[in-house]
C-alpha cells in the first residue's frame, strides 16, 4: 500500500518546491529583499558531518533555551526538548546543509548574503514521494489550526539533531555556558560555527545548525511510507523565480 499523508501535515506546492529544490545547487529559492533583479542562488551542498541516534528517537530543537538559565540556576527541571513523535531506525545518519547567496549592498557595503538554507538529516537513500510537518510527542494534531506549522524556537538562532536518549548528557555542555562558567564549550566546532557533542557512554550525538529564530521540522516520505529524509527549515525566501 501507498504512503498516504494527513492533509494536516501534508506539505503544500510551495513547500513541496522548496524542500526539493533546497539541495539542488544553481536553484533559484527566490529574490533578495527589496532587489527582484538579484535571485538567491542554491551554491552548495554541505556534507557538515554525522551523527549518531543510537535509541533512535529524535530531538530537533535548540540546543539551549533563554528561559531555561533560570530554572537551572534554581535546581528546577527542564522542560523537555522538543523530540519528534516519529521513530528512526538506530543508526550513523549523514547531517547536510545547503548553502544560499542573495548578495546585497547595505550602507554603502557589499554584503555576500550567504545563509543556510535548510539542514537535511539522511535517513536512507530510498526516493522521497511526499514530505509533511514532523510533530512532537506533545503535539496534538487535533489541536492544529489550518496553515499552522508546528515549529521549534531558538533565541540564540540555533537548532540541534540529537539523541533523545542521551540528551541530559548531550545538553550540558549548553545548560553549563548558559550558567556562566567561564570558558569555551566543551564541543567540537564543526564548519560555520556548527558544534557537535559525543556521549561515547551511550555512544550517541549533538549536532547544531543554523536556525534563524527556530525551525519546522520537515519529513520525507518513501513510497511505502518510511522516513527517508528529515529536513529544518528556517524560512523559505522570496516567490518562484
Amino acid at each position: 500500500m501507498e504512503w498516504v499523508g494527513d492533509a494536516r501535515l501534508t506539505a503544500g506546492p510551495e513547500a513541496t518546491w522548496y524542500l526539493e529544490m533546497a539541495f539542488t545547487p544553481g536553484a533559484h529559492l527566490g529574490t533578495v529583499y527589496d532587489d527582484p533583479t538579484t535571485p538567491i542562488v542554491v551554491t552548495g551542498i554541505e556534507e557538515l558531518t554525522t551523527i549518531r541516534v543510537p535509541s533512535g528517537r529524535l530531538v530537533v530543537d535548540a540546543p539551549w533555551h533563554d528561559d531555561q538559565a533560570w530554572e537551572y540556576r534554581r535546581g528546577l527541571p527542564a522542560r523537555p526538548p522538543r523530540e519528534l513523535a516519529v521513530r528512526i531506525p538506530p543508526g550513523v545518519y549523514g547531517v547536510e546543509i545547503a548553502w544560499t547567496a542573495g548578495p546585497y549592498e547595505f550602507m554603502g557595503e557589499h554584503v555576500d548574503g550567504v545563509q543556510c538554507a535548510a539542514t537535511r538529516l539522511c535517513i536512507s537513500d530510498a526516493p522521497v514521494v511526499g514530505w509533511e510537518m514532523g510533530l512532537g510527542v506533545e503535539d496534538d494534531i487535533a489541536r492544529l489550526q489550518p496553515g499552522e506549522e508546528p515549529r521549534f524556537f531558538s533565541d540564540a538562532n540555533v537548532g540541534c539533531f540529537a539523541d533523545a536518549g542521551a540528551w541530559t548528557t548531550l545538553s550540558a555542555p549548553f545548560r553549563m555556558f548558559m550558567d556562566g562558567v567561564p570558558g569555551p564549550r566543551d564541543t567540537e566546532q564543526l564548519a560555520d560555527g556548527c558544534e557537535r557533542v559525543r556521549d561515547e557512554s551511550q555512544q550517541a550525538d549533538l549536532v547544531t545548525f543554523w536556525a534563524e529564530s527556530g525551525g519546522v521540522v520537515w519529513l520525507g516520505r518513501t513510497k511505502a511510507g518510511d522516513v527517508a529524509a528529515i529536513v529544518v527549515t528556517s524560512g523559505m525566501p522570496g516567490a518562484k523565480a
